[in-house]
């Protein structure tokens, strides 16, 4: 097995870090050579390899996200119950989950199709992803772990970038509201935020509280209180 020619630049996963779980029972099936490819692979696109007890064959963990799979590096026709006995029982487990098989030749494609409806797979309850040789799968295997990270990234910065703006908008209309009290600037509706709090808290706030905690003068915390408690006093008709 050629590693060299199967594995992309470190370019294709700049800036991403992960880690890798190997099942300990599926590296004692595997050849030594390929066990050496997974291992350099990982390693020149940052990834942490760990050889541990678990049910599937690799459990990867790239940007917060788990991605589970099962790696049949070897379809054997004539024994195939176990594989999907397995893939039953681990699917239930994971949310993500995916089934990775090298299927070289013609009939063991045929045979897979066959055990596929046989055993009445659901598509996309696991995700099978075949494959023509060891490296093949392995690199798929990675990339998927990979996209699932950044895809996860992706949505936090989507939710913090919109709590960001939910919080701009926030100010602005708290500034507009309170700079609307005639005599209160900008520099006096931030000194009651940062003291007293939101437009409700300065609704309740008496002036003395305002006195006490901010540098209002005593004009300025007598309009303040009487702008927001009192409705005839800010709705009647005003001389600009």
């Amino acid at each position: 097995m050629d590693s060299t020619t199967s594995t992309p630049s470190h370019s294709s996963f700049s800036g991403t870090n992960g880690v890798c779980l190997m099942r300990n029972g599926w590296k004692g099936g595997q050849h030594p050579s390929f066990i050496d490819f997974i291992s350099a692979f990982l390693s020149t696109n940052s990834f942490r390899l760990n050889f541990v007890p678990i049910a599937p064959d690799f459990i990867f963990n790239c940007g917060g996200m788990s991605v589970a799979f099962i790696f049949v590096t070897n379809w054997d026709r004539n024994n195939v119950d176990p594989i999907f006995m397995r893939i039953q029982k681990l699917k239930t487990q994971f949310s993500r989950f995916y089934v990775v098989i090298a299927l070289p030749a013609k009939e063991e494609i045929d045979s897979f199709i066959q055990s596929y409806f046989k055993f009445g797979m659901v598509i996309g309850k696991p995700t099978f992803v075949p494959v023509k040789d060891l490296e093949m799968g392995f690199e798929k295997m990675v990339k998927i772990a990979h996209s699932s990270g950044v895809y996860k990234q992706q949505r936090i910065e989507e939710k913090l970038k919109a709590e960001r703006k939910q919080l701009v908008q926030g100010i602005n209309f708290y500034l507009k509201v309170v700079t609307s009290i005639p005599g209160i600037d900008n520099h006096d509706a931030n000194a009651l935020n940062q003291a007293i709090g939101s437009v409700q808290a300065i609704v309740k706030a008496s002036k003395e509280q305002i006195l006490e905690n901010t540098d209002l003068s005593t004009d300025k915390a007598e309009m303040v209180s009487r702008f927001l408690r009192d409705p005839k006093f800010y709705l009647r008709p005003k001389i600009n």
